[in-house]
């Protein structure tokens, strides 16, 4: 009687409308997860909207809120990378749902439960983990988003040096309009272009992970999440 119960190759119908409400609670989570990704994002806009208004507000007007809304948008980028870790729970779960419990229903009706897909689902109930890193979630959400938000940053940046308060007529001219405080302008300009380097540097890295990831999922069938 055990060793039958061991090798089920279904579930009966009591078990299956479970699952069903299981996937339906999967789903609800990642799209919850899903809007506050949504709202980290509209942060940066705004942040960086309302640093260029002031910016240019008027000739006269400094360039510096372009550069501190800088601290600003790598808060909303790690926020928003914590969240994505979440979100990346919920997401795989309900996507290992679609291909392994409905996807082979509607085929042919047939679960495929001798390749252990449920097991590897419970275990993920039981020893719940981040199936993303932190970096590869930062990573990705600068590619979805914050590279475009980070490169009007700087690019508004050099257009505050280059026109206001006359135009630029030489390159000491424009880095003399970049000084903070006791900060040469050099060091300031020199700053940011690390600034935008290291995150897409970033970005970078964490597209080669995960194509490297898809590359060998694609020769072999996973026996994990995430």
């Amino acid at each position: 009687m055990l060793e039958t119960e061991s090798e089920r190759k279904t579930l009966n119908a009591a078990e299956i409308g479970a699952v069903a409400h299981l996937y339906r609670g999967e789903v609800y989570r990642s799209t919850i997860w899903r809007t506050r990704l949504d709202t980290t994002t509209n942060w940066a806009v705004v942040t960086l909207g309302v640093a260029l208004s002031i910016s240019f507000a008027s000739p006269e007007a400094s360039p510096l809120p372009l550069v501190l809304v800088g601290v600003l948008i790598i808060l909303f980028l790690m926020l928003e990378a914590r969240r994505y870790r979440y979100f990346s729970v919920w997401r795989a779960r309900a996507r290992w749902l679609e291909t392994h419990f409905y996807a082979p229903l509607l085929y042919d009706g047939d679960l495929h439960m001798e390749d252990h897909w449920q097991q590897i689902l419970a275990r993920d109930y039981m020893h719940p983990r981040y199936h993303v890193g932190l970096l590869i979630a930062v990573g990705r959400r600068i590619r979805r988003n914050y590279l475009w938000i980070l490169l009007i940053q700087s690019i508004a940046f050099a257009g505050k040096l280059a026109v206001h308060p006359t135009p630029v007529t030489s390159l000491d001219q424009a880095l003399s309009r970049a000084d903070v405080g006791p900060l040469p302008g050099i060091v300031v300009v020199g700053v940011g272009i690390l600034y935008i380097l290291t995150w897409s540097a970033i970005a970078f890295w964490s597209y080669r992970v995960d194509t490297n990831r898809a590359a060998q999922r694609g020769k072999q069938s996973s026996d994990s999440m995430g």
